[in-house]
């Protein structure tokens, strides 16, 4: 097993990413209101997958955007994995 360098939060909650997966889903995406600037984010790091459910892809992966924006991870966009 390989030893991964720990990604900053800022990084790992990021978002705002080209290629994010769409089954990608975290809480404020639930949440009528407009971000006000003058509070800081709260990065809670609550993501799950459209297809599993879970923060837990089909892959078996951490569902959050640090991982989930890359069509190389073998369920973006699909959930399949085979």
């Amino acid at each position: 097993m390989i030893a991964q360098t720990p990604r900053p939060e800022s990084d790992r909650f990021n978002t705002d990413r080209p290629n994010l997966c769409p089954a990608l889903r975290w809480k404020s995406q639930f949440v009528l209101a407009e971000p006000d600037p003058t509070v800081q984010p709260s990065n809670d790091g609550l993501f799950w997958c459209l297809h599993s459910q879970t923060c837990i892809g089909p892959d078996g992966e951490l569902a959050e955007p640090g991982n989930c924006d890359s069509a190389d991870r073998k369920c973006h966009g699909t959930g399949n994995c085979g």
